[in-house]
């Protein structure tokens, strides 16, 4: 398939802005509700998929207007581009976007919550939020891993890779329905990994993903929390976008630096956050600043000490909570335009 990178960006860009909108709409109702505003004032697819045509007819319409598929308007037929199926129809792509667009939606049923939340400063819980959006989540963040994280993220780390083909251990913090631990343990059929998570239902889901892959013999799935996972002398612990969720970040990178071997590295993939506010003021910034509102920053609030780093936190600040759990090494390892992935050492 041959993809023309310029109108492959063009889709992306319009999905991430989408995206962006979709998060942003939540919290729009919120300062609406809260008078936040004010206060700021002065003074033939319908037949092959079951579907009713009338309506197939008004959402191929939609999907023309949003630059989502291609409409003929001499045939008056609708199709997409190799571009637009190839981030709209294909799961295993790197650009696939529904998994985006289905953690947004699930993340803006707690509204409610979040509205009586930003009153009382309390927090909601990743499990109580809509089970939409633990697989939006999985198939948002899939895709990028898949891309990534064996081709590039694990061999910027010094001496990782080399280990693990070797063999070596593996613990994957806060591994979600296991999507990194799975890939991981695909690509090193040598070592051995263990995810932890403490939803426990996703870790029911992330077990059912390994037998499914063919790795169950090598990987394990556990209910323990980023403070008391049990286990030392791994050569390796990751966490996947998740140590700015967590309410103790500081405690979870003690607990690491203490379950890792002498020469272990712990690796943290972050979203990609400058470190000054001002500089985030664009439509990846407003993706995830929008996120963290309704999803990051209430996880940690809900969780002792709620440090709620958010899911801007920045390279600065992120070093400053990897130093003070002990770590003498920090370094930026490699980039995307969404992810920062750093690489710390005892």
């Amino acid at each position: 398939m041959a993809l023309d990178q310029e109108k492959l960006n063009k889709v992306l860009h319009q999905g991430i802005n989408d995206f962006g909108a979709t998060f942003h709409a939540a919290c729009v109702i919120i300062g609406d509700k809260l008078g936040l505003y004010k206060g700021l004032a002065p003074a033939e697819l319908a037949k092959r998929t079951g579907t009713t045509e009338r309506y197939v007819r008004e959402w191929l319409a939609s999907q023309a207007a949003g630059g989502y598929i291609t409409l003929d308007a001499a045939t008056g037929r609708f199709s997409l581009s190799e571009e637009q199926a190839f981030t709209l129809a294909d799961e295993k792509s790197p650009a696939f976007l529904p998994g985006a667009f289905q953690v947004a939606l699930a993340a803006t049923k707690a509204v409610p919550k979040l509205i009586e939340a930003f009153r009382t400063g309390e927090g909601m819980g990743w499990h109580e939020h809509d089970h939409e959006l633990f697989h939006g989540t999985e198939r948002f963040f899939r895709p990028g891993y898949a891309a990534h994280l064996v081709s590039e993220w694990i061999p910027a780390l010094t001496g990782v890779e080399a280990r693990l083909k070797e063999g070596g251990r593996v613990a994957d913090v806060g591994c979600g329905h296991g999507a990194s631990t799975v890939l991981m343990a695909q690509a090193y059929p040598k070592s051995t990994f263990v995810g932890y998570d403490y939803h426990e239902g996703s870790i029911h889901t992330a077990r059912e993903r390994a037998a499914e892959s063919g790795v169950a013999d090598r990987v394990k799935f556990e209910v323990a929390k980023a403070k008391d996972f049990p286990g030392t002398g791994y050569d390796l612990v990751t966490f996947f976008d998740c140590l700015h969720d967590m309410g103790d970040p500081v405690g979870a990178a003690k607990h690491v630096r203490g379950a890792l071997a002498p020469e272990g590295v712990w690796m943290i993939v972050e979203p990609f956050a400058n470190d000054r506010l001002e500089d985030n003021l664009n439509p990846i910034g407003r993706v995830f600043y929008s996120a963290s509102t309704l999803l990051c920053t209430p996880a940690s609030l809900d969780q002792e000490v709620g440090l709620a780093l958010g899911a801007q936190a920045g390279e600065a600040r992120m070093r400053k909570v990897v130093t003070s759990g002990g770590f003498s090494q920090f370094r930026r390892a490699t980039e995307t335009p969404f992810n920062l992935i750093y690489e710390a050492r005892p």
